[in-house]
């Protein structure tokens, strides 16, 4: 029945791709060949090649029965798409294989995911759902063969929502973080195994309160980084505070350890991870050559998908090297990247008083790397406008706000359905914000200062809004010497 349903699932992308439009195909990110993509799952080195898993609706574009998505890659650069996965259909999680993670055990690759049930009208959270934990296994990496559940029964009866199972290896066990809802208020939960078959549940590690930690924690990860313990997760259900948690849905972290009682001890308050519009459900992997990756869905539950009427939907961010600042992760992107640049132009922007100047630069696919001086700059906001169109009604703004410290992203001209403003703070006495910004044909990646801070968001130019400009308002901005690449434009 699975090989059926999958090969079902692989004939309906077959039928689509020749009606899929690519005005903003991404060019060097993951998306699916056709239909829907959210999550990362199962991120995992296996045989030489790194493997990424995503939550995949092949049917349409929209977010429905979850299946799961596969591509592999040798360099974190070139990506193959390979046979679906994993497909619902088995009493145990006939509506949907929800999100979870890859383990490798000898010359074996695991899956373990979350079955999931309506026990009502799909998508009717008052009528009830059952969610349970999933084992699959393949010895090559492309056809696999479930197992079932292998966690049943979630450990009160009064936790409906119970998912997104994350597992690692900790001495002689295997562990798994659990997302779980208990009433309006979030849980994190651990289990311990010997053999990724019988799970012994270690109790609640972290509990919140629906007034200050939101209602649910998705997509939880728990790893050590750099001596102490990173709890990264998806809120659900938090309000906007000031200028943070201005999404839907957000992403953050608490740094903290992860004691012998199996509790995790939070040392640090909950932090965004990327401050941008769209970045969501992060989850990490540990490289061969011990780097912490991170990829995320570069999108946002309820945010404009103009890709929809083009026959396909989602993507992934880059890959990003994590590492620790003290109390702080920062975000760099992977090194591997620079095997994308291609062409190498200076970029000598130099002072600017009171105006905005084109530059002779023009693309879809972009990386720049610069600096905005504070120190000589009197301007209330200077910067740049990226992916412009020649009648000026497109463009996508990146600049210093002098007035309240930020550095500003600024989607309000962006193109199809998207808008809004993002930003991240610039410290009292900064004298420099350092910029490397990678752009495709429908998203940003800003990286700053080394990766302090980054903004991941979605855009939708027109093809032909390729333009390049520099601005500054009321008074002179310093621009730095930089330089742009153009980036390989992969077809993924």
């Amino acid at each position: 029945m699975q090989a059926d349903l999958l090969d079902e699932a692989q004939r309906a992308i077959a039928r689509t791709l020749p009606a899929r439009r690519d005005d903003y195909r991404l060019g060097y990110h993951l998306s699916p060949p056709a239909g829907w993509m959210n999550d990362p799952n199962g991120l995992v080195y296996f045989r030489g090649e790194y493997h990424v898993f995503y939550q995949h609706h092949p049917y349409s574009p929209q977010w429905g029965p979850m299946y799961w998505g596969h591509a592999r890659s040798a360099d974190l650069v070139h990506w193959e798409h390979l046979p679906i996965a994993l497909a619902p259909g088995d009493p145990f999680d006939r509506d949907g294989c929800f999100s979870g993670s890859a383990v490798v055990d000898g010359d074996t690759l695991y899956l373990i995911y979350t079955g999931h049930r309506w026990l009502g009208e799909a998508g009717n959270d008052e009528q009830g759902m059952r969610q349970v934990q999933c084992l699959a296994s393949s010895t090559d990496g492309i056809a696999f063969t479930k197992h079932g559940a292998v966690i049943d029964t979630p450990p009160h009866p009064d936790i409906m929502h119970f998912r997104d199972p994350r597992v690692w290896r900790r001495g002689d066990h295997w562990w798994m973080a659990l997302g779980a809802r208990q009433g309006d208020d979030p849980l994190l939960l651990l289990y311990r195994s010997r053999d990724l078959r019988q799970w012994d549940c270690l109790g609640r590690a972290l509990e919140g309160r629906r007034e200050a930690d939101g209602y649910m924690w998705e997509c939880p990860d728990l790893f050590e980084l750099e001596g102490r313990d990173v709890f990264l997760f998806s809120p659900q259900g938090l309000e906007p505070d000031g200028h943070e948690r201005w999404n839907l849905f957000q992403n953050g972290y608490r740094l903290g350890r992860l004691d012998e009682r199996a509790r995790f001890v939070a040392e640090s308050e909950l932090r965004e991870i990327d401050h941008g519009h769209d970045f969501y459900a992060a989850q990490t992997l540990l490289a061969p050559d011990g780097r912490r990756l991170l990829w995320a869905w570069m999108d946002m539950w309820q945010s404009p998908m103009p890709s929809q009427a083009h026959h396909w939907c989602g993507a992934l961010t880059l890959p990003r090297e994590l590492s620790r600042d003290g109390d702080r992760l920062r975000m760099r992107p992977a090194r591997e990247l620079a095997a994308l640049r291609q062409s190498r132009q200076a970029l000598a922007i130099g002072a600017l008083e009171s105006g905005s100047r084109t530059l002779e630069v023009r693309g879809a696919l972009l990386e720049f790397e610069l600096e905005l001086e504070l120190t000589g700059s009197s301007a209330e906001r200077f910067g740049l406008a990226l992916r412009c169109s020649d009648d000026g009604r497109e463009r996508t703004l990146l600049y210093f706000d002098a007035m309240a410290r930020r550095l500003v992203l600024d989607r309000q001209h962006s193109g199809a359905g998207v808008s809004g403003v993002r930003s991240v703070p610039v410290a009292p006495g900064q004298t420099r914000i350092a910029l490397r910004i990678f752009l495709d044909r429908s998203s940003i990646e800003v990286f700053v200062d080394d990766g302090v801070h980054t903004l991941s968001s979605r855009i939708y130019p027109r093809p032909d809004s390729l333009g390049v400009g520099a601005f500054a308002v009321n008074g002179r901005g310093v621009f730095a010497e930089g330089a742009v690449w153009s980036l390989a434009d992969l077809k993924l």
